[in-house]
């Protein structure tokens, strides 16, 4: 079936519709991973978008019932330049377009990936529509529909990725129990974290403080998520009522609502940052690391100044704020994925970070 991708701003290609064959709306963003497809179609944190695969070949290893960040698919749509016919891996248990299309999730294949994602990055980021042939009447009718759909700035998606209710789990280590805020956790979070504690207890992203103090936690971290930082206003109080009081980590979206609830601001950036090779320094040590990014807000370093915080980590490719440490607060938080789920493993360090700060 042939399918169109349409940008914001009038931009066209056609290519091949797989999946799901129900057109879908959301902001159009590039991912530089090679590998890791299951898991970024999987993370909450695309939820509201739609991804655009930079590397050519899509779909060869299949998908499995492991290699899962969450529960089902979040992303709205899923670009691509060539999908695969041919699934070879001994772990693979389906093919991504049967996946797709029990997720409800649609696809474009034949789509020239380079070309888009150079457009994306001279133009920034912005809303559009992967639309089947059968629902085409015009490009300026889906210009005014995509215009007219719920943008990111100002969206609180924490709350429609988040779990409903608050859950114990046991983990492997013999000390320490850590509350998670999920504002849309990822499983390779929850995973690293249960390998090196006791116990772990996720909550809702709008749980208030007496709730995560009531569970006597030895830290608090708040976790990555999709959307504006800005607008989860009530795990931004929660974070607030908690600084000072324990040790308070964040991640991704975490570190940016942690920067608000310290007196910062954050902004949108042109394209984000999305894939697995975002080198980050940390300006304690002079140490670079690979990491895997996701984000597309950034904390504004300037409206810190004062604030009692130490940034910690720059990214290298455009010098945007990686790492936030506050003694006064006593909070550590990262911008970047230090669980890697899909990326290199360089900063898993990060954890083991995290969990020295309980006892400092």
């Amino acid at each position: 079936m042939k399918g169109y991708l349409i940008l914001e701003d009038g931009f066209l290609l056609q290519g091949e519709i797989f999946g799901h064959t129900a057109s879908a709306i959301g902001e159009a963003v590039f991912n530089t991973s090679l590998t890791g497809y299951q898991e970024i179609l999987t993370d909450p944190s695309y939820c509201g978008q739609m991804v655009v695969m930079a590397y050519p070949l899509i779909g060869n290893y299949g998908v499995n019932k492991e290699d899962v960040e969450s529960d089902r698919v979040w992303c709205k749509a899923f670009i691509v330049k060539e999908l695969s016919g041919r699934v070879s891996n001994w772990r693979a248990d389906n093919d991504l377009d049967s996946y797709l299309k029990e997720n409800k999730v649609i696809g474009i294949s034949g789509i020239d990936t380079r070309a888009l994602t150079r457009h994306i990055r001279s133009e920034g980021a912005m809303q559009g529509a992967v639309v089947p042939e059968a629902e085409m009447d015009s490009v300026k009718a889906w210009q005014k529909r995509i215009a007219a759909s719920r943008h990111l700035e100002g969206a609180n998606l924490a709350k429609e990725v988040s779990c409903k209710s608050a859950k114990e789990r046991k983990g492997l280590g013999n000390k320490y129990r850590v509350a998670v805020i999920d504002c849309g956790v990822k499983n390779s979070i929850l995973k690293y974290l249960l390998e090196q504690v006791k116990e772990i207890k996720v909550f809702p992203w709008n749980s208030p403080s007496k709730d995560i103090l009531n569970y006597s936690p030895d830290a608090v971290l708040f976790s990555n998520g999709p959307g504006d930082p800005s607008a989860v206003d009530q795990t931004i109080e929660t974070a607030k009522a908690l600084l000072g009081k324990i040790p308070v980590w964040g991640i991704c979206l975490g570190h940016q609502i942690l920067g608000i609830a310290m007196g910062g601001s954050t902004y949108k950036l042109k394209f984000g940052h999305h894939g697995g090779n975002h080198p980050v320094k940390d300006l304690r040590t002079g140490r670079i690391d690979i990491t895997a990014q996701n984000h597309g807000f950034c904390v504004d370093e300037d409206s810190l100044k004062g604030a009692d915080v130490v940034m910690t980590h720059k990214n290298l490719y455009d010098n945007t704020l990686e790492g936030l440490f506050s003694r006064k607060y006593n909070v550590t938080a990262v911008q970047f994925h230090p669980e890697a789920g899909p990326g290199p493993l360089d900063a898993a360090y990060i954890f083991r970070n995290f969990l020295e700060t309980i006892d400092a």
